[in-house]
């Protein structure tokens, strides 16, 4: 017989969405979040930080290598990559496994997760143990002020806007950003859900334009976030993503992204389009 027992995401003031519960793992409130990790009927074990879905294990992939391996073979040598955020180690995972990249740095603010995810998410978080990787438990946002010129891609796998991730949507932050990427520097953030949150898409296309000689928005589809239709926000100091040469494209192993989705997800539907419209 099925739990009678249920999650909740408020997704907006009028969406909610549940997931059965199978059984649920832990919780905590940590120095920055509440942190919850249940195990699902629907999507296998899911991790929630307050109360919010961040991942779950039947669809991560999606939202993983579409987030960091576009970027990675739009530049033609990154060989030195920073994610900000992404304390599951979803992203960490895909950007370890291409063969251009030498050294990966994560700076996570909430210690917590990292310890959890690699308790409860090890196919997610697989990547800890690796000698590419070097994690740091602090503040993403302090941490981009104080390095300059030294990164290839810089990859911000954020909460959604509110709580410890507000800051990581600020102008100020983007700045930092882009002081801190070498000249030919490219920056990826996820940028929401087109469908619910075009106010901050159409924020966050602005803010990097101000910056950027290049900025585009791409999609996929990931089921357990809202509306299940996402978006990400690439910027470019020099290299277009459309201009990437299939053969050099690293699609090994993956599960959604390969050479074809990495031109296609910049298509966009016309509604889409319209949001970013100057």
């Amino acid at each position: 017989m099925k739990s009678d027992l249920w999650i909740t995401e408020q997704q907006t003031e009028d969406i909610k969405i549940s997931f059965r519960v199978k059984e649920a793992l832990h919780e905590e409130d940590t120095d920055f979040q509440h942190l919850a990790m249940v195990d699902t009927y629907a999507y296998g074990r899911m991790l929630f930080l307050d109360n919010i879905v961040m991942t779950s294990v039947k669809d991560e992939y999606i939202y993983h290598e579409m987030i960091t391996l576009v970027a990675l073979n739009t530049h033609p040598d990154p060989k030195n990559v920073l994610v900000i955020g992404g304390g599951d180690g979803g992203a960490v995972r895909e950007i370890v496994r291409h063969p251009k990249v030498q050294k990966v740095t994560q700076v996570e603010i909430d210690g917590r997760v990292i310890e959890n995810a690699k308790r409860y998410l090890p196919e997610i978080a697989a990547a800890f143990t690796s000698p590419k990787l070097k994690v740091i438990v602090d503040d993403g946002i302090k941490h981009m002020r104080e390095h300059k010129d030294e990164y290839d891609v810089i990859i911000v796998d954020s909460t959604d806007p509110i709580g410890p991730a507000e800051g990581l949507f600020e102008a100020a932050f983007y700045k930092d950003v882009y002081n801190a990427l070498k000249e030919d520097g490219i920056m990826v953030a996820q940028s929401e859900s087109p469908v619910l949150y075009k106010d901050v898409i159409k924020s966050i296309h602005h803010d990097l334009g101000q910056l950027y000689p290049l900025v585009k928005l791409y999609l996929a589809v990931v089921p357990t976030y809202p509306s299940g239709f996402w978006s990400f926000t690439l910027a470019s100091k020099k290299y277009d993503p459309l201009q990437a040469k299939q053969e050099d494209i690293f699609a090994e192993g993956t599960r959604y992204y390969n050479k074809g989705i990495h031109f296609a997800a910049f298509v966009l539907p016309n509604f889409v389009a319209d949001i970013i419209k100057k």
